[in-house]
């Protein structure tokens, strides 16, 4: 009787194509591709929101053209709210009832490290977390690739910048009360410590501060003439606003979080002039920088036909154009790039091979370059670290200042 069930149960099994072979690699089918991905449409980082509805209009616009080999993209991102309740909650959800081939970008140091291990354990595929921590290399994983520059490299170039182009002394943090704001202190006080400095004041915000006139007026005390701000949009806005408020102007600097120019004009109401900020995207190689001129830019084409072929056919009417909606797309083409380069076969081990045999990848970011895993050896998924600084101006464009960088991986503990 037991052999007979069993052969039964078999026989169902490759009926319903259980034992088939692509039943095996989860969120594959013939025809589609499941990808995944959280976002913070609403709550404190809701500004952050467009980076999936990029990647979403990317998708789309590879979808009107034939997929990838046959397969369409589907993709399946929800509003976590910048919680990492609802960022766990969500992302097993769609892991084991719908099944996810694969996760790209994620908005949020502390959402991403709330599933980090949970997809980790799953052995998913996850490329581009929307956030520079050193979290996701230490230790390095198989199946997790950094895209975005890390917080402690913005860190360095700022406070490099503040020291020998303009000339400040007294450096002041203001750092999110997570691991994100954190990584931004420590990058601080290590680049400071190379010329003898310290913060003049390091200044802790919390996620749900409204109020930030006792910040303000640390700040203010502090004397400080170079603010660096690792903190949301609106955290940004307001104390920048009630710093001006208080007629406390020094120079205002911040991190990649806050690079998109036109939109922290609309949030600050025009008071985001002159901050200067970390960036790692958007950027015309074309303009003059410094004595050097470059031309013939092939990422500011690839980057207009973004525009034009993805954002103007696939963006909702309401959606702004800019660093934040094209760093979706950015953060997602080195898996679309190793998806397509694994054939119509297509596996799990072949993505994570194809993505491995990345090298100098030229999307619209800077060069980036991965390499055979090596669990000792965090620099085999770190991507890129490649940034430079603009700073805003007030027709909401920007002037680059700086070429691009390559800035110093600080290892945990130095």
């Amino acid at each position: 009787m037991k052999k007979v069930l069993l052969s039964a149960l078999l026989s169902a099994a490759f009926v319903f194509g259980i034992f088939s072979p692509g039943f095996c690699e989860v969120g594959i089918t013939d025809t589609e591709i499941h990808i995944g991905q959280w976002s913070p449409q609403t709550g404190p980082a809701a500004a952050w929101g467009a980076v999936a509805r990029g990647t979403d209009a990317y998708f789309k616009w590879i979808n009107a053209n034939g997929g990838i080999h046959g397969r369409k993209i589907v993709h399946h991102y929800f509003d976590d709210a910048y919680n990492p309740a609802r960022t766990i909650a969500g992302v097993k959800q769609l892991q084991e009832r719908t099944g996810i081939f694969a996760w790209v970008g994620g908005v949020g140091t502390a959402p991403g490290l709330a599933v980090k291990d949970y997809l980790m354990a799953k052995d998913v595929i996850w490329v581009g977390p929307a956030a520079g921590s050193r979290n996701w290399l230490t230790p390095p994983h198989k199946n997790l690739f950094n895209v975005y520059p890390l917080y402690l490299g913005d860190a360095q170039l700022l406070n490099e910048y503040a020291i020998n182009e303009l000339g400040k002394k007294k450096i002041a943090v203001v750092y999110q009360e997570d691991d994100y704001g954190e990584q931004g202190l420590e990058g601080t006080k290590f680049t400071l410590k190379k010329y003898n400095m310290e913060p003049v004041a390091a200044i802790p915000v919390a996620l749900g501060d409204s109020d930030m006139r006792p910040h303000a007026m640390r700040l203010r005390r502090s004397d400080a003439d170079a603010v660096l701000l690792f903190v949301t949009p609106i955290a940004a806005s307001r104390i920048i606003g009630t710093g001006k408020a208080m007629n406390y102007n020094p120079q205002w600097m911040s991190t990649t979080t806050c690079a998109d120019c036109p939109l922290m004009m609309d949030i600050t109401q025009g008071l985001y002039a002159d901050v200067i900020t970390a960036n790692f995207g958007m950027r015309d190689d074309s303009e003059q920088v410094g004595d050097s001129q470059h031309i013939n830019n092939p990422k500011m084409e690839l980057m207009q036909t973004y525009k034009t072929e993805v954002f103007d056919r696939y963006a909702a009417r309401d959606e702004r154009w800019g660093y934040t909606f094209s760093l979706g797309i950015a953060l997602a083409e080195p898996l679309v790039e190793a998806i397509r380069n694994a054939g119509p076969d297509l596996t799990h081990e072949k993505v994570i091979k194809e993505l491995e045999n990345l090298e100098n990848f030229k999307g619209m970011l800077g060069r980036i370059s991965y390499g055979p895993f090596d669990p000792e050896d965090p620099l085999t998924r770190i991507g890129q670290q490649s940034i430079f600084l603009h700073q805003c101006t007030e027709d909401g464009g920007s002037v680059i200042l700086t070429d691009w960088i390559e800035t110093e991986y600080i290892p945990m503990g130095e």
